[in-house]
């Protein structure tokens, strides 16, 4: 529900040019930044099962391919360069969805400091600032593990693209030969990516838990 709105008040977004117009917008339907930071860490979430699932794909299909036996090379390159280009779109999606969650988290925890002078009450107020700084503590961690998984997807794609334009230049026998020396650094990036994707998925729907 929280993602249909979004796309329904995205309108109000572009128009005033800010997030403040988006939050107050969403504020008015009852979504405060702590509901959309949940929402933006499910997007981020839902990516990298994305990211995981293509990466896997794409190494299983340079695995077949490289395995070459006869045929139209062309074709070879075609699958290739696909599962490429899948990859890297998966891949600027995340990136995409980390930005979107860092910049509301920015947001909500500066708006939950500045908020700590309106009490009265200085047991809630201690008790409210306790909780700032365990969810920062629990959001850092988070973060920690989605950018470290983000800058697996690098190495990755660097040697995808490798692969791909050697091919394109070099339609032949000997050069499915070249890149199946280089296949085992691919697999072995691919197996660190898939490990840290399923880390950072888990600490986001920990981080998720103590924000429900």
């Amino acid at each position: 529900m929280l993602q249909r709105l979004s796309l329904v008040l995205l309108a109000c977004v572009v128009l005033a040019g800010c997030e403040s117009a988006y939050y107050g917008a969403m504020e008015k339907v009852g979504f405060h930044k702590r509901d959309i930071l949940v929402d933006r860490v499910e997007d981020v979430r839902d990516s990298q099962v994305d990211v995981k699932e293509q990466f896997a794909s794409a190494l299983e299909r340079f695995t077949e391919e490289l395995n070459f036996d006869g045929g139209e090379l062309e074709k070879v390159y075609k699958a290739l360069d696909g599962e490429y280009q899948d990859s890297l779109s998966r891949a600027e999606e995340l990136s995409a969805n980390i930005d979107r969650v860092e910049d509301v988290a920015e947001d909500l925890f500066d708006e939950w400091e500045g908020e700590l002078d309106q009490y009265s009450n200085a047991s809630l107020k201690r008790q409210s600032a306790a909780q700032l700084r365990e969810t920062k503590a629990h959001y850092k961690k988070m973060l920690s593990a989605m950018h470290s998984a983000e800058e697996k997807m690098f190495p990755v794609l660097e040697t995808l693209h490798d692969q791909v334009l050697f091919l394109k230049h070099n339609l032949n026998a000997r050069a499915i030969a070249s890149l199946k020396g280089e296949f085992g650094s691919l697999k072995r990036d691919v197996q660190r990516l898939i490990a840290d994707m399923e880390a950072s998925i888990k600490a986001s729907e920990q981080f998720m838990e103590t924000l429900q």
